[in-house]
């Protein structure tokens, strides 16, 4: 029952000592930064100076009050021992001389860096002087006005670290109430003469009380707007570091970042839209721009902009032609949304602004080149293709053997101009597979340009994979041969259909076989296989060749990359290029595993509709 009794007093006991602490403890080094401190200090050292004079000021009235009274005594003092009315103007003195021992502490290095020593001391010297002469005396001092008028003006001018005027407080009060009754002393007024009055007592606990309440709420609200300062101080500090580095980043950006009114004026604009535009500052742009509209070669551009804008709320990569200061033309490309309040009434335009002439010039440039693969060598290539196959269906040609001794023992055969000059059939064989070499090469390059710049185009539908793959295997089955390889097709007829398009489905399962063989020499074992997953199939072609190492594993479907140990040297490297441009077409990933002499699996998915 002990035990118990002990933990039911503990938990009201605990309670109240954390409410204690928390309300009425000395704030501690985690509520209070040295900074704090350091303005608190400074702080009362500053009012402390100002309290002394006060001080000085209040003890001078009274000391010429007690002056006057020995030659002309007030009535009001009659009561008082004559100990007391005689020598209270020492007393006076003595405070004074405190007084003047405090101010000239107060301008050493002491007084600057512990102005609550200064506090205590002076306080001390005022309320201690009357309470030890009535002491000497052999009477108690109960000194009412000289405590209120201290604790008071300490409280009034000096209302930090309350801590400090509680303990002014205490010790004199512990010295009258202990001291006198230690010695037994009576107080001087006949009425009441003993040192317990209830009175006296109610008075000074509540006057003493209130004073250190209220020094203890303007502590706490001069920390609390301290701390709120220093915040904000904290704040402004990152603003200003933020605004500095989001400033750099406008400043310096390498793209046009604008600002714009729907009725067609710059608001803002930074060094690099003023060079777009021809200006040396930013400035002239928002000074010089007041119409939007006519800055663009086509007119109707902005009103194409803003219907954009209405419509969407943003637009991205918006090209047009429009007119630099000089005159000149180029070309920009605009990414903009509209910024509106709260209530969606639209403030402004913003965006960036790319100077996009010189990709304009390249792709210009590539269009020509491309125009120029496709007539200027394409159509010759398909040309002396068509003329070899139509002489190699022709008959009068040599055997191949006969062509082979004839170019071994390095005799040319001297013919007139009109006279058919005789080739062997496996030289003309191998100028028609070169041509075929050229022309595939040539149509690769072109499909990667169109596939580049417009994208891969498809003409799905239903398509069973199955039947892709027998035909890219039957197509491929002369090649096959060559290469000694054997291809085992593990492709089920029960996987579900996909809305594909058959055409580019079968270049990718070809391509990845043609590259297997291409890589690898003869005798190369092939499978293909393709399993269904959740919501997509699964299709991988393997190998067991000598594989490919990390490095060339990591860049192999990057555009015009070769392998080095490629045994076909005309190749450009675009076949699982394209491989993967039609793979995320179809909404699908593609890939490859593989280790060094352990062969290759490259992989993609198809989704399942």
């Amino acid at each position: 029952m002990g035990k118990v009794a002990r933990m039911l007093m503990a938990t009201p006991f605990t309670t109240v000592q954390s409410w204690w602490r928390k309300t009425f403890s000395a704030p501690t080094t985690d509520e209070i930064t040295t900074l704090y401190r350091a303005w608190r200090n400074r702080f009362l050292w500053q009012r402390l100076r100002l309290w002394l004079w006060l001080a000085l000021i209040c003890l001078l009235s009274f000391t010429l009050r007690d002056f006057y009274g020995l030659f002309f005594p007030f009535a009001e003092l009659q009561q008082l021992p004559e100990e007391l009315r005689t020598q209270r103007l020492v007393i006076d003195v003595a405070m004074l001389a405190s007084i003047i021992i405090c101010f000239a502490l107060h301008k050493t290095k002491l007084g600057r860096h512990r102005p609550d020593l200064l506090f205590l001391g002076s306080s001390w010297s005022i309320s201690f002087a009357s309470q030890l002469f009535a002491t000497l005396t052999g009477f108690a001092l109960p000194d009412t006005i000289g405590w209120s008028l201290l604790f008071l003006s300490q409280a009034v001018l000096m209302p930090v670290c309350w801590i400090l005027h509680l303990l002014t407080q205490v010790s004199v009060l512990i010295y009258y109430f202990g001291v006198n009754t230690a010695l037994g002393l009576k107080t001087p007024i006949p009425d009441h003469p003993g040192i317990y009055d209830v009175t006296f007592i109610l008075y000074i606990f509540w006057f003493c009380t209130i004073c250190d309440i209220g020094v203890y709420l303007y502590d706490r609200l001069q920390r609390s707007e301290f701390f709120a300062r220093q915040e904000l101080e904290s704040a402004y500090q990152k603003l200003k570091v933020a605004e500095a580095k989001y400033r750099s980043i406008f400043e310096n950006a390498v793209e046009g970042i604008f600002q714009s009114s729907p009725d067609g004026h710059y608001i803002t604009a930074n060094p690099a839209l003023a060079r777009i535009y021809g200006y040396s500052l930013a400035n002239e742009v928002t000074a010089n721009f007041t119409d939007i509209e006519q800055l663009y070669v086509d007119p109707n551009r902005r009103a194409e902009f803003v219907r954009l804008m209405e419509k969407y709320g943003s637009v991205s990569e918006f090209e047009s032609q429009i007119y630099r200061q000089d005159g000149s033309i180029v070309w920009i490309s605009e990414k903009a949304y509209a910024v509106c309040d709260e209530e969606g009434k639209l403030l402004y335009y913003e965006g960036l602004i790319e100077d996009i002439t010189q990709r304009k010039q390249t792709e210009e440039e590539l269009r020509v080149f491309f125009h120029a693969v496709s007539h200027d060598l394409r159509n010759p290539v398909l040309g002396t293709l068509m003329v070899l196959k139509n002489l190699l269906n022709s008959g009068g040609l040599e055997t191949g053997d006969q062509g082979q001794e004839e170019r071994q023992e390095g005799t040319i055969e001297e013919v007139s101009s009109q006279s058919p000059i005789p080739i062997s059939r496996s030289i003309l064989e191998r100028m028609i597979q070169s041509s075929d070499r050229q022309l595939n090469l040539i149509n690769s390059l072109m499909e990667t340009h169109i596939s580049e710049v417009q994208g891969v185009f498809l003409q799905r539908q239903v398509v069973q994979l199955l039947t892709v793959v027998e035909a890219a295997i039957a197509d491929l089955e002369p090649l096959l041969t060559q290469n000694q390889a054997k291809l085992t097709n593990l492709v089920s007829a029960d996987l579900p259909l996909v809305n594909a398009d058959p055409t580019q489905l079968w270049r990718v399962f070809s391509n990845l076989i043609v590259n297997a063989l291409k890589h690898n020499p003869p005798g190369l074992v092939l499978t293909i296989n393709a399993t269904r997953g959740d919501d997509k199939i699964y299709c991988t072609v393997s190998d067991n060749g000598v594989g490919i190492n990390q490095q060339q594993s990591d860049r192999l479907f990057d555009l015009y990359f070769r392998g080095a140990d490629i045994r076909n040297s005309v190749s450009l490297g675009l076949g699982l290029y394209l491989c993967k441009q039609i793979i995320h077409a179809h909404g699908g990933e593609i890939g490859v595993n593989s280790t060094l002499n352990a062969g290759a699996t490259f992989w993609f998915t198809l989704p399942i509709n």
